[in-house]
């Protein structure tokens, strides 16, 4: 119904959408380093926006159309990002106020996850950052990702293993 809405172009139907959506689609795209995740889930929403009408299947299928073209449009913009210099980001500039012991612990904490997750493949941080952060199924992983439900569980299982092992060992600290 929620779909159907939303192809009729129902505000409330898409407000729904976004409001369900765009928290686990930035946070898959932030923990997968997209340079400016906001931006990006920006391009994904318009890109559903755009395709919603030939997109055909129930909501769990939709939420997992929509984290294909999240991935899709992540990888345009590390394309995008190498072809061109890097400018100032704006979080970067010395603006007055906010909380700056806050947003620092908050990078600090982040970076220390990116190097925690660096030390495993990529197939297994993506497989954590869409069951974990973008808290999706093992169905809707394996669809995203174009592997099948087996490989999924395995690679979980794998980087699970690895961080508990590189923990165990010292390798990595929390």
């Amino acid at each position: 119904m929620l779909l159907i809405a939303a192809r009729r172009g129902d505000d409330w139907a898409w407000n729904d959408l976004y409001s369900d959506l765009i928290g686990p689609i930035t946070g898959y795209l932030r923990s997968r380093g997209a340079v400016d995740a906001d931006d990006v889930a920006s391009e994904v929403f318009l890109q559903v926006a755009r395709d919603l009408r030939r997109f055909e299947g129930d909501e769990p299928s939709f939420r997992s159309w929509v984290f294909v073209i999240a991935h899709r449009r992540l990888i345009d913009s590390r394309r995008s990002a190498q072809r061109r210099p890097a400018l100032a980001d704006e979080n970067d500039r010395n603006w007055p106020g906010g909380d700056v012991e806050d947003e620092a612990m908050k990078k600090i904490s982040q970076e220390r996850v990116y190097q925690i997750l660096a030390h495993l493949t990529e197939d297994q941080q993506e497989v954590l950052a869409l069951r974990v952060v973008a808290d999706l199924s093992l169905k809707e992983t394996a669809q995203t990702m174009v592997k099948s439900i087996g490989a999924v569980k395995a690679l979980q299982r794998r980087a699970v293993v690895n961080l508990k092992r590189l923990l165990e060992e010292g390798d990595v600290t929390l």
